[in-house]
């Protein structure tokens, strides 16, 4: 029976191409919510009068909503199917993500930051289940551009944050025309994901935490994932306070690591192809490595837009060869894989900032973003494990 043929909802199901548009909408949708957010990090923190280790506090809520929310929307994925999920988390998101920039207090802060950890969470687990989906409904790999539409909101996000304030927009202003934008697009694109049957696996598939071949690929998510979640709540403050540059060039650090992520990843396909996926990780890691340990080490305004440019470039496809290498895994379906080395990367992702705020008001913040130099190299060591053929 081909696709056309099934029906959803009392209509035709949607064709691969239009849920693979919509599915791209989520993950830019993620990607612009989370990065209009990031630039007002330093704003919030001076308003609120937060140190290092404060701010780092707080941002720890983001990773213990997330810890909690990412294996019970495992769960329900597995339950409701990704559609469903995905849908209910990105209608969620986009309010939440307003709340921050309102917090009266430090407490408010970390708790508002905790909602929106779990639903950033619970739809990353999802809206990759449902990438899965697609992909294989497509019948062939586009992983990387769901990636690239995600780091392309990135991009539109943090550079949309820039021109709001150059125009005069509050944080709040431009938050609540953020999240409006992203909840209409949501509800746009919305009748175009795959129905809950499209899963990989069906009801009977259960969410489970890495272990064996799954726990060393998600491992290395954890790693990649800690650095990406780095670039992206430090990256301003690194360049505004380590380096004094002025607040436009402060929100540029993270605009330079997205658009060098989106052009990484949307080409990624293509790359994964040419090189092959050990290939890959290697070089990517040591770009990435090499990029940001240059730029510390010259202490320099350009030189961190410059490395922060090599290390989006070098974990551009990181991730999506990851998801890959996870849905080749036997004995478990390529859904239930995904969605367990995405846990583990995601809690990297929240995990990550806090940690290199506690380390900051220790041993400054230029030293605790070297630790990320270190654990670049262990990513391009474990290259090895994505070898088409190892996981099994």
């Amino acid at each position: 029976m081909s696709s056309s043929s099934l029906t959803w909802e009392g209509g035709a199901e949607p064709s691969a191409t239009a849920a693979r548009v919509a599915v791209s909408a989520v993950f830019f949708v993620n990607g612009f919510s989370f990065a209009s957010w990031v630039p007002h990090i330093p704003t919030v923190q001076a308003r609120l009068g937060l140190s290092a280790g404060q701010l780092g506090l707080a941002l720890l809520g983001v990773a213990a909503g997330s810890l909690v929310s990412m294996p019970i929307a495992g769960a329900q994925v597995a339950r409701w199917g990704s559609r469903a999920v995905t849908l209910v988390t990105s209608l969620l998101l986009c309010p939440i993500v307003v709340l921050p920039v309102h917090a009266p207090s430090l407490p408010w802060f970390a708790a508002m930051l905790v909602a929106f950890g779990a639903t950033t969470g619970a739809m990353g687990v999802a809206m990759n289940a449902h990438a899965v989906a697609v992909e294989r409904r497509m019948r062939r790999s586009v992983m990387s551009s769901f990636h690239g539409l995600f780091s392309l909101g990135g991009l539109v996000g943090s550079g949309g944050s820039i021109l709001a304030l150059s125009y005069g927009l509050t944080p709040s202003q431009h938050m609540v025309l953020a999240g409006g934008l992203g909840l209409i697009t949501v509800v746009v694109v919305s009748r175009s994901l795959l129905p809950g049957s499209a899963d990989v696996g069906g009801a009977a598939q259960t969410f489970a935490l890495p272990k064996g071949p799954l726990l060393l690929l998600g491992g290395l998510a954890f790693f990649v994932l800690v650095v990406e979640g780095a670039m992206a709540d430090w990256s301003a403050v690194y360049l505004r306070q380590s380096l004094k540059a002025e607040a436009g060039i402060a929100g540029a650090g993270y605009a330079v690591f997205s658009l060098a992520m989106s052009l990484g990843r949307l080409t990624g396909d293509r790359l994964v192809a040419v090189v092959g996926p050990e290939r890959l990780v290697r070089v990517g890691g040591v770009l990435a490595a090499a990029g940001l340990g240059g730029a510390l080490l010259l202490h320099h305004p350009v030189a961190a837009l410059v490395g922060f440019t090599c290390v989006g470039l070098g974990l551009s496809n990181l991730i999506p060869v990851l998801f890959s290498a996870a849905s080749r895994t036997p004995g478990s379906s390529p859904g239930v894989s995904i969605a367990s080395v995405s846990t583990a990367g995601y809690c990297g992702f929240l995990v990550g900032p806090p940690v290199v705020g506690f380390l900051a008001d220790q041993l400054g913040l230029p030293l605790a973003l070297g630790l990320l130099v270190v654990f670049l190299g262990i990513v391009a060591v474990g290259g090895t494990l994505v070898r088409p053929g190892r996981s099994a």
